[in-house]
């Protein structure tokens, strides 16, 4: 696939170039507000995310129509199950178009390998990411699931065990982002949730992250909900967003 870090022609201004690094999360219950919500802010954003709550209400139907308006999807369903099973819902994304498509890389090194032989078979398949550590997990979270290993040294290590399984793209906290771009190099993918503007809430995240943090971190992509999906105007709190993400890459935003 072409991601945004891998355009077909360069982007046309600095605002632009900042457009592909965000992702917006399309937190909501319903296809009608997810419509709105893409609609609303389809002049400043390209990548949206589809989680559970908004698959399981809409279907797949969601990320089909989100397309058909010319978005890019990061569908985010974090699949985790026996390895036959796996391989079968990723080959059944094949017909919707998302971009991107997570697994959980605590699945195992044979998940993650019938995973991706069941994307490489596709046409058109998405970048696999394998989700690392949650950013709603702490050290006490994990110590609480038997692990005693830090959210960062775990997240290397799934990171690592993903590389060996062929997988190249990974979710990971803003904090993991160095350690696991020294691993991927540069042609790694990375997804980085938990981003933060200055001054907005944490909300249920635990390891958060300014974007300029994030992407001095070595972050490919950022994802955002409610700092913009949830303020007076989403449109401009995107906006905001993207101001920011341009000046963190050293670009003087442009109108």
């Amino acid at each position: 696939m072409n991601t945004p870090l891998q355009p077909d022609s360069p982007p046309d201004s600095p605002f632009d170039f900042a457009r592909q690094r965000l992702i917006v999360a399309l937190d909501v219950p319903t296809t009608d507000a997810a419509l709105a919500l893409a609609d609303r802010l389809g002049d400043q954003c390209q990548w949206f995310k589809v989680g559970l709550e908004l698959y399981i209400s809409a279907g797949p139907a969601i990320v089909e129509k989100l397309v058909g308006r010319g978005h890019s999807v990061f569908l985010d369903l974090k699949l985790h199950d026996i390895p036959n099973t796996v391989a079968a819902a990723v080959r059944s994304t094949a017909s919707l178009g998302a971009g991107m498509l997570t697994i959980h890389a605590a699945g195992g090194p044979a998940m993650l390998a019938a995973a991706r032989e069941a994307a490489s078979a596709m046409a058109s398949p998405p970048e696999l990411l394998a989700v690392t550590v949650l950013t709603s997990m702490d050290q006490p979270q994990l110590s609480a699931t038997g692990l005693d290993r830090s959210p960062q040294d775990q997240a290397t290590l799934l990171a690592k065990m993903g590389l060996e399984a062929g997988i190249r793209g990974f979710v990971c906290s803003p904090h993991e982002a160095a350690a696991l771009r020294a691993l991927t190099g540069p042609s790694g993918v990375l997804v980085t949730p938990g981003i933060r503007p200055t001054g907005a809430d944490r909300g249920d995240q635990q390891r958060i992250a300014t974007p300029t943090f994030a992407l001095d971190q070595g972050a490919s992509y950022l994802v955002v909900g409610r700092p913009i999906t949830q303020a007076p105007d989403p449109a401009i709190a995107a906006e905001a967003v993207l101001l920011e993400i341009a000046e963190a890459l050293a670009i003087a935003p442009t109108e």
